[in-house]
């Protein structure tokens, strides 16, 4: 019975614990350093599996956001 009550605490605790949750972003948020672009721009240049689709996504923001402002600039 012990050993049953032990291991289904620890079940729960694991459950309950780490990362994760609206509460786990708030406190991640305020322990960040980097801003959401410049972690992205150090992942584009990882060799993380997929990091060479984060810098063509920012690649193609970028290019979206330049368009952007050059047709609101001209009347």
């Amino acid at each position: 019975m012990n050993r049953a009550l032990v291991a289904g605490l620890v079940v729960v605790a694991a459950a309950c614990g780490g990362r994760g949750g609206s509460g786990a972003k708030a406190d991640t948020t305020a322990r960040d350093t980097l801003t959401e672009r410049q972690h992205d721009s150090v992942l584009a240049r990882s060799s993380v599996p997929g990091a060479g689709a984060v810098g063509a996504a920012m690649r193609a923001a970028d290019s979206a956001s330049a368009r952007v402002r050059g047709d609101t600039a001209s009347p």
